[in-house]
């Protein structure tokens, strides 16, 4: 398979979403129930109702089983809960989060912020408030709840191996405060107790540095497809190829080499956590 550019898809406002709220309506109408009434069923007020229906707003998984079961829709809107699932994620990102959602390997190399699969709710959302131009609030909240559904992998079993490189300036920069920074260092020094997961810190004063290209992630499925994601400025590519692959691999490995070991890594952050 080629390597493959990110292709936007169902925004907010059409495709996907747009075709769920029309069957939504469509089953909602048919069961003589005004917008007030069915609300009031699901706990969502009249207008919460009218963006679901107008592809204007995602829908939460639960949501979506009441509606289900309450419309005697048959299975029709729960079969879109996955598709709809995806419409959290910007369009760039959507390819990738499926195929890491499935992954039996995760190996992440980090130099603008930290990851995704390791950040705090309060950190998320300070990344997200930063975003230029700016994100419509409720867009923010979309994408806080997505990147915090991201972690369930860590409760799959048997669950994924997953290891990270973070570059220690990252760790360094209080995103949202120094409270949230000092949050997102206890939440690390927790995951980095998972028995599956293994956290490298990229010293800033190394003078060898493998991954000066920037930050990539190298994806193993588990039909033993081996995958690199790379996303910059809104733009991304999953690189299948295997000559491709095989080049971010050598960089991971040689960052692992070039990085402090896992205690290491552990004991640097205690340390910054005590200075923060």
């Amino acid at each position: 398979m080629d390597d493959q550019r990110q292709q936007p898809e169902h925004e907010v406002g059409s495709g996907i979403l747009q075709v769920f709220g029309q069957h939504l309506k469509l089953f909602r109408v048919r069961a003589g129930l005004e917008r007030a009434e069915f609300g009031a069923m699901t706990g969502y007020a009249a207008s919460s109702i009218a963006s679901f229906e107008q592809g204007r707003r995602i829908p939460q998984p639960k949501f979506i089983d009441q509606a289900d079961e309450l419309l005697d829709a048959g299975g029709v809107l729960k079969a879109s809960k996955e598709e709809v699932a995806r419409a959290q994620y910007p369009a760039f990102f959507r390819d990738a989060a499926r195929l890491e959602a499935e992954a039996i390997e995760l190996h992440v190399y980090a130099n603008h912020g930290v990851p995704g699969l390791l950040q705090t709710e309060e950190y998320a959302r300070a990344v997200f408030a930063m975003w230029r131009p700016l994100l419509e609030e409720q867009v923010v909240e979309q994408r806080v709840a997505a990147r915090l559904a991201r972690h369930e992998i860590y409760s799959r079993r048997p669950g994924p191996t997953i290891s990270f490189v973070i570059e220690e300036g990252v760790l360094h920069r209080p995103l949202g405060g120094n409270g949230v920074l000092r949050g997102q260092l206890e939440q690390i020094l927790v995951m980095g107790q998972y028995r599956n997961v293994e956290i490298q810190v990229m010293p800033t004063r190394r003078e060898e540095h493998a991954g000066m290209a920037g930050p990539f992630t190298l994806i193993e499925t588990k039909e033993e497809r081996r995958i690199a994601y790379v996303e910059a400025h809104k733009d991304s590519r999953l690189y299948t190829e295997r000559k491709s692959v095989r080049e971010f691999e050598e960089q991971y490995g040689v960052l692992r080499a070039q990085a402090l070991t896992p205690r290491e890594s552990l004991v640097l952050i205690e340390t910054l956590l005590g200075e923060t």
